[in-house]
């Protein structure tokens, strides 16, 4: 299975996305959280990212490319692969095609923006851990500390809403549009030897279970 989760940032589809490669034992490719160790551990690529990230905006293709095919050697990748937020703009699916990456399905997680700027807002990280909390809709025991240690929590700076509603802007202009691309695709058939992936989509509202259910009722036909 070779798959590529679409939907705008805090639609749900890094916890599907762990949902999928558990059940379906292919590794999780995630930009995003390459990109946040790469800053965490001062990498070229991590150091050259920061300034992007920081403000709320897509890191340059070349960056992104740069890692996904040094992920893709990795000896996990052979039986499949799930990529969570990737290709994120029209020049980097031209760059996976150039590349001869093979995907079967195109799966959009789909969350109107007002629920999604609520999700990411109210979201506050205990540093050290990564534990996240939500204010509420999975708040803290007591105040805003860590239910174990009673650490302060933190709103990272790309949950603050401002920022929120930036990266929806970016993603309506830059990452949106891969949806049509996908359906031209297959309207259009074999390009270059590759085969165009099939498009589904599904709600993101309901809960994590019933999201769940629902694409594992898309997917499980597929193996």
């Amino acid at each position: 299975m070779r798959l590529i989760l679409l939907g705008a940032p805090g639609a749900g589809k890094g916890t599907q996305a762990t949902f999928i490669k558990d059940k379906f034992a292919i590794p999780k490719i995630s930009t995003g959280d390459m990109l946040r160790e790469a800053v965490k551990t001062r990498t070229e690529i991590g150091i050259d990212a920061k300034p992007y990230m920081d403000a709320g905006e897509l890191v340059p293709d070349m960056l992104t490319i740069k890692l996904v095919k040094e992920r893709l050697q990795h000896p996990d990748c052979k039986h499949g692969y799930l990529f969570d937020g990737f290709p994120r703009t029209i020049p980097q699916a031209d760059a996976m095609k150039q590349a001869d990456i093979v995907i079967d399905y195109v799966l959009e997680i789909d969350v109107p923006f007002n629920k999604i700027i609520e999700r990411i807002s109210g979201r506050r990280t205990h540093t050290s851990s990564g534990r996240t909390y939500h204010i509420k809709f999975n708040p803290p025991k007591f105040g805003l500390v860590d239910d174990i240690t009673g650490q302060p929590l933190v709103q990272r700076n790309d949950d603050k809403e401002e920022i929120v509603r930036r990266r929806l802007d970016v993603y309506l202009m830059q990452t949106y549009p891969l949806i049509n691309y996908y359906m031209q695709w297959a309207r259009r058939g074999e390009e270059n030897g590759l085969s165009p992936p099939k498009y589904r989509k599904i709600s993101g509202l309901g809960t994590v279970d019933e999201i769940r259910k629902d694409v594992f009722e898309i997917l499980q036909p597929l193996v």
